[in-house]
């Protein structure tokens, strides 16, 4: 028999998010995630999303033994800014086992409906920040650190438990182009149109130290041209102060691009990093006693770059900002010894920024899926309710 118990005390949150370690601890293409950085968001006194959100997580337990987890978070500013009535499942992994997972999603859907939920859907974070989406192609591809890995598997589990497609993520892998590419010569061009004026110029920090009056300007842009995108909501001033503290020390200033206009405002923006992928992997997403030591190697030698965040004013999409970013960082990356970019998830109905990407070479490696499923009424589902340990 199944047992879902919710977490409760830190020894089972440390339990909770080192769980995907012991499952997938063999499987050569898993990633774990920095975990002091997921214990931190299950943390009421550091997420600032706590102001906005009610969450909850859970383990299942069959014979004393840790067999799946899963955590709901209740966004009442995402519903109240979309309109919508929905509970949004976080961090969930299973053994092959329906018992589990049908288990571990009753007990998300019983609280769903306990706070006037009418709908279920995730895999989701607190904010768009955060990690998000099934993966549903690339099983056999390295994930990015800030994404998550999960077996092929699980999209078999959520059908048979009436969760359907809502959106695609996809990411690509894209060699970095020689000089002589018609593609970056066509970039060239396009980034030196844009700039021949004046209007518009790359800035570029010399040191981590000179970051300071960007970061605002970066977030502001990010809740402006983000705004309309699957699930988003605006970023407080705490939250950009804890994601800066967060990815200030791995973003050198080689792989930052900003782009502002003759009055001095922020109309674009690129920030990457170095791969960390194969480094959190070694150290198994622990920075202590020894992984920093890898961490710090990946920074400084590697030949794979992780595009975060790319950003354009929506007044200005569509108009050759992008190509100015492009541009700048292919140079950098160049000299950095970086041979390949990997894109991080991008909605496959944001068309403006897949198309930034033109006719370079790209491989579309990998698919995320946000799943959906309208709830019942509690009394037609009462027969799923799983056993759950007080």
């Amino acid at each position: 028999m199944v047992t879902v118990k919710e977490v409760t005390s830190k020894r089972e949150l440390k339990q909770f998010v080192d769980f995907p370690n012991k499952l997938y601890g063999d499987n050569p293409h898993f990633v774990p995630p920095l975990l002091s950085d997921d214990l931190s968001d299950w943390d009421k006194n550091d997420n600032p999303a706590f102001s906005y959100c009610d969450a909850k997580c859970w383990l299942a337990y069959r014979d004393g033994k840790i067999v799946g987890r899963i955590g709901a978070i209740l966004s009442r500013k995402a519903n109240e800014k979309w309109n919508t009535s929905r509970m949004r499942f976080t961090q969930v992994d299973f053994i092959d086992d329906e018992e589990v997972s049908r288990a571990l999603f009753a007990t998300v859907e019983e609280y769903a409906r306990a706070c006037g939920c009418t709908q279920v859907h995730g895999p989701l974070g607190f904010t768009d920040m955060d990690r998000e989406g099934l993966l549903v192609e690339g099983f056999d591809r390295l994930n990015m650190h800030i994404t998550y890995y999960n077996a092929p598997y699980y999209q078999e589990h959520l059908a048979r438990l009436g969760y359907v497609k809502d959106v695609d993520w996809i990411e690509y892998l894209i060699p970095i182009p020689e000089e002589d590419d018609p593609a970056i010569q066509r970039i060239r061009k396009v980034a030196k149109y844009v700039t021949r004026n004046g209007k518009y110029r790359v800035v570029q920090p010399k040191s981590r130290k000179e970051y300071g009056p960007y970061i605002q300007k970066v977030f502001d842009l990010a809740n402006e041209a983000y705004a309309h995108l699957y699930g988003t909501v605006e970023f407080s001033p705490e939250q950009i102060k804890r994601y800066a503290e967060k990815f200030i020390p791995i973003i050198h200033p080689d792989f930052i691009c900003f782009v502002e206009d003759d009055q001095g405002e922020m109309v674009a923006f690129g920030v990457s990093a170095p791969s960390l992928a194969k480094a959190f992997k070694k150290c198994k997403g622990r920075l202590f006693p020894f992984g920093w030591i890898g961490v710090l190697r990946a920074l400084h030698k590697n030949d794979l770059a992780d595009l975060f965040l790319i950003a354009v004013r929506p007044e200005l999409q569509g108009k050759g900002i992008n190509a100015v970013i492009l541009s700048h960082v292919y140079d950098r990356y160049r000299k950095n010894g970086i041979r390949y970019m990997e894109t991080g998830p991008q909605l496959e109905s944001n068309t403006k920024i897949l198309n930034q990407w033109g006719d370079l070479e790209k491989e579309q490696h990998k698919r995320r899926r946000c799943y959906i499923k309208d709830l019942q009424p509690a009394a037609e589902s009462a027969e799923s309710v799983p056993q759950t340990a007080e």
